[in-house]
């Protein structure tokens, strides 16, 4: 069998994975689906006239197309039958029939964690994603995440900080950043990481690519962890998907005033297994020793003075812009930096503070 003959039939609207593997059994090959006459096509059981219709209209080349497109953009197409193809994705409900990945592809073999997040956040919430992220990653076990804005971009960013391996699941085809704001986070994890999707190169994402999007998530991973979540927040379809897959479902417990927090209590309180510190999530993969995470490699000078200045305490940003002898806009505009990294936090009066490190235990 020719992938390209595969990957054209599998690319055939109306044709999933039920449908396919039904024609895959009645004629042995992808080429022969291709070849075979439109009255023998609708002559198999659960294949619609119209399904038929648009297998008899489809060539081999088609898929030659797309699998060279996709090389062409640095990427390849993953089938099934692919070595490469991931293990944990073959075992799923709805796995999926055809994968484009690009970057480390050694990543998609696990052992993985899936950390997903509202994109509307609190700093409990990012600093949280941070820290475990980080955590996770150090220990060698892979982060996957959504590439959403928000907690999502936020848990890719900690594992690449730390040169850990972090997985991104589009909910569009390669070649199409979205959104347009993740387009550094999006090269980044490129080049350190590796982005996977089902979707092919060039599709752009729509109301349904990303409930599709959120089982290959779970699926990628061992254990789910929510980090925040709203009440009918996609998070908490990640984590059905999880649930429906076998998989460990964890959450993150924030305050109950919090809307950001009442999915992952509710979480909690149905079942899910609470993560009050690192090593949580890691004794789910046998790791017993919690490593000390280091700060990024990347950090400019000016953030590092920063974190120097702040020490173990809380600074007002009038005290960090004369120790650090710069304008306030750039002292103001270098802790917001750290902020979004997740290594400070602001209260009140814009007083900073460094982020105490969430893995060590209690």
């Amino acid at each position: 069998m020719s992938d390209a003959a595969y990957v054209a039939l599998a690319l055939v609207p109306g044709v999933g994975r039920v449908r396919l593997e039904i024609l895959m059994q009645e004629f042995g090959s992808a080429d022969a689906v291709l070849a075979a006459p439109l009255r023998q096509l609708n002559s198999v059981v659960r294949i619609s006239r119209a399904a038929a219709t648009a297998i008899h209209g489809t060539t081999t080349a088609a898929g030659t197309e797309i699998i060279d497109k996709v090389a062409g953009q640095g990427g390849v197409v993953l089938t099934p039958a692919d070595a490469g193809f991931p293990g944990e994705l073959r075992q799923i409900p709805d796995a999926p029939t055809l994968l484009f990945a690009k970057g480390k592809l050694d990543l998609l073999q696990g052992p993985c964690v899936a950390l997903v997040g509202s994109r509307d956040h609190s700093r409990y919430g990012a600093q949280v994603a941070s820290e475990l992220s980080a955590g996770i990653a150090a220990a060698g076990v892979t982060v996957v995440s959504g590439m959403a804005r928000g907690l999502d971009a936020v848990a890719h960013q900690a594992a690449l900080d730390v040169g850990g391996g972090t997985v991104g699941v589009l909910g569009n085809g390669l070649g199409v950043i979205y959104p347009a704001a993740n387009r550094v986070l999006y090269e980044s994890v490129i080049a350190a990481g590796c982005l996977v999707t089902e979707f092919p190169p060039g599709e752009r994402p729509n109301a349904g690519s990303f409930p599709r999007r959120n089982r290959l998530i779970s699926g990628l991973a061992r254990a789910t962890v929510v980090l925040e979540a709203r009440d009918g927040s996609g998070a908490l379809i990640t984590a059905d998907c999880a649930l429906s897959q076998g998989r460990e479902v964890m959450a993150v417990p924030g305050p109950i005033t919090s809307p950001l927090s009442r999915g992952t209590n509710r979480l909690i309180q149905m079942g899910a297994k609470p993560v009050l510190e690192l090593r949580d999530v890691l004794e789910e993969y046998g790791i017993s020793d919690v490593p000390e995470v280091s700060l990024p490699a990347d950090l400019s000078d000016a953030e590092r003075r920063a974190l120097e200045a702040l020490g173990d305490g809380a600074e007002l940003v009038d005290d960090v812009t004369a120790r650090l002898a710069c304008a306030p806009a750039e002292s103001l505009a270098v802790l917001t930096s750290l902020e979004i990294r997740g290594l400070v936090e602001q209260g009140p009066g814009k007083v900073f503070r460094t982020t105490k490190p969430f893995g060590g235990g209690r």
